[in-house]
């Protein structure tokens, strides 16, 4: 079953209206016919709208709806991804891989060690093509919504916008052992919002964790090993996923 993102506004009563690079795409290259079904997302309300090809316009797909799965594919807790920036594609398969795994969002986050410096024109190039990436793994992995990927924050930026978050975690080598992680991450309940701060290649320095201590998140370990930057963060996402679900 082919799914595919449309704007609220082209959920219409009983017809959904797909434009766009969606429709050279089901014409020309999945050769789609009338009468096929396929899956249609919002991309915010997280419902599966079933509708069948009714016809094709020269730049619209034409499809009637044929009913509604509330079923929900979305994690019961809202994951923020706070990412410190990585060099070369490191920041692409972290996006992609992030969303397969359920993150709600990801905000790039500069710091000290980070080799990737961006103006302001460079990070709406760079956030404009990380968001591309998000909502093509939403389609692929059939999300329920399209992950938002942020402008990059500050240190001090990241950590008041996780402020009204339950919980907010940081993986930090002095943190202790496993089982005290284990603890923190059991504790987790359905509903809760948590926050997750990953270094960029480096790690964090010293007084950068002193800074998100003092801003109350909380460390813990990701084991004896030390995890690349791409890494870290997907296994942080995973624990997450299987104790959540």
């Amino acid at each position: 079953m082919y799914q595919f993102f449309v704007e609220p506004s082209q959920i219409q009563d009983k017809k959904v209206i797909i434009t766009g690079s969606d429709v050279n795409h089901i014409k020309n290259v999945l050769r789609m016919k009338v009468g096929e079904e396929i899956a249609v997302k919002s991309g915010e309300d997280g419902r599966e709208y079933r509708c069948g090809i009714e016809a094709f316009a020269q730049d619209q797909v034409i499809c009637s709806l044929r009913f509604i799965r509330e079923e929900g594919v979305e994690l019961p807790s809202k994951i923020y991804l706070f990412q410190g920036l990585p060099k070369a594609d490191k920041m692409e398969l972290i996006v992609q891989k992030a969303v397969e795994l359920g993150v709600f969002e990801v905000i790039p986050v500069t710091v000290k060690r980070c080799v990737v410096k961006l103006d302001e024109k460079k990070a709406a190039a760079k956030v404009g093509r990380w968001q591309g990436i998000a909502e093509a793994a939403a389609k692929q992995c059939k999300r329920g919504i399209i992950p938002v990927v942020k402008m990059p924050m500050t240190l001090r930026e990241a950590a008041a916008y996780a402020q009204g978050m339950d919980v907010r975690l940081i993986p930090y080598e002095l943190a202790g052992d496993m089982a005290h992680t284990r603890e923190i991450i059991e504790k987790i309940a359905p509903g809760q919002s948590v926050a997750l701060f990953i270094g960029p290649e480096g790690g964090f320095e010293e007084s950068e964790v002193e800074t998100a201590l003092a801003a109350g998140i909380e460390p813990i370990t990701l084991g004896r090993r030390i995890l690349r930057t791409e890494t870290a963060g997907l296994t942080v996402l995973s624990w997450l996923m299987y104790h959540l679900e």
